[in-house]
């Protein structure tokens, strides 16, 4: 590495010139190094920064990582053994990163991730799996991989009812959101007619309870079923499945993959022709019984704020229906992050 100074030896006409190895380490950092030369008052100031700067690159490459001590194979080896190799889903080739399959008592799949530090087992290792809840699993420099497996089987079974509750819902009717329902995804938007939906959000620890309910559609078919919804409040019953208490409190049968096409509720927004954006289904519906227009909530807002017509109060959208000219109103599509 060489670094030339200007004749005034001031760092911010210096210039950097290094071999193609540390070139190579340094990719990605390159705009900090100059920043770094630029700023320093001295030469000596200069080597300090660099010198962090190049143990944050040599932490973050995996190629340059400390490789873990034999006995850390031989310990991975000695509890996989104990655990079962047929538990074993995969492994990394660092051997550092382990995936174990588990099947709960109702024989749902399901896999747990675990990331192990270089001084395993005296250092407690990451651990991450498809749940609705936070996965907290206790480890000291005593326990194994077979402690970790009994203890996620614990919190699956403290769940069994949840997936339960969400798997007669997924089963017997139509699903707008998500398109594909994981295990760790605790809403559902549920069809209930043309344009007409509800969202429900189950909770994992109280999966009986009457869940958060969000109706969605034009406002003259919502406000009967949301009234209906507030007046057989009372009628819950804990004891009793959701999906039943829902069509008791709504004073409804919701359609079901055996009776109704799917495609009778996927209705393309008004505004794209298309049924999905991205993620996200046409949720914002025309109020006029005539109209019932669909539209993805981004398109509508950009629609009416392209109108020289529309006005805006705080994060609402004032307009007309592209198609029957009524008022509508949206609300501010969120920013993505």
């Amino acid at each position: 590495m060489r670094i030339l100074l200007p004749p005034d030896r001031q760092m911010k006409q210096a210039r950097l010139h290094c071999c193609w190895q540390l070139k190579h380490l340094l990719r990605g950092y390159e705009h900090i190094v100059k920043q770094r030369l630029q700023q320093s008052a001295e030469l000596v100031s200069f080597i300090l920064e660099l010198k962090t700067v190049l143990e944050v690159c040599l932490k973050n490459r995996p190629e340059y990582r400390s490789i873990p001590p034999p006995q850390y194979y031989s310990q991975l080896i000695s509890e996989m053994e104990t655990l079962g190799w047929d538990k074993l889903l995969s492994i990394d080739t660092e051997f550092r990163t382990v995936k174990l399959k588990v099947e709960d008592s109702s024989g749902r799949q399901h896999v747990l991730t675990i990331k192990l530090k270089s001084k395993h087992p005296a250092e407690a290792p990451e651990c991450s799996a498809d749940l609705p809840i936070p996965l907290a699993l206790t480890w000291t420099p005593q326990s194994t991989l077979e402690q970790l497996h009994t203890q996620f089987l614990l919190v699956l079974e403290s769940l069994t009812e949840f997936w339960d509750v969400v798997d007669e819902i997924d089963s017997k009717t139509w699903i707008l959101e998500p398109e594909k329902p994981s295990r760790s995804d605790t809403m559902r938007r549920i069809a209930i007619g043309n344009n007409v939906s509800i969202k429900v959000e189950v909770d994992p620890r109280h999966p009986k309870m009457l869940p958060e309910c969000c109706l969605l559609g034009a406002e003259h078919v919502v406000t009967p079923l949301r009234n209906k919804l507030n007046a057989n409040m009372h009628l819950w019953n804990p004891d009793s499945n959701v999906l039943h208490n829902l069509r008791d409190v709504l004073e409804i049968d919701f359609p079901s993959p055996a009776t109704h096409e799917k495609s009778s509720f996927s209705v393309e927004c008004g505004i794209c022709y298309a049924y999905r954006l991205e993620a996200a289904i046409p949720d914002q519906v025309c109020n006029d019984p005539r109209c019932g227009q669909p539209f993805h909530q981004l398109c509508l807002y950009e629609w009416l704020r392209a109108l020289p017509s529309s006005r805006q109060s705080f994060n609402i959208v004032f307009g007309e229906c592209p198609y029957c000219s009524k008022p509508i109103t949206v609300k501010m599509a969120a920013q993505k992050s």
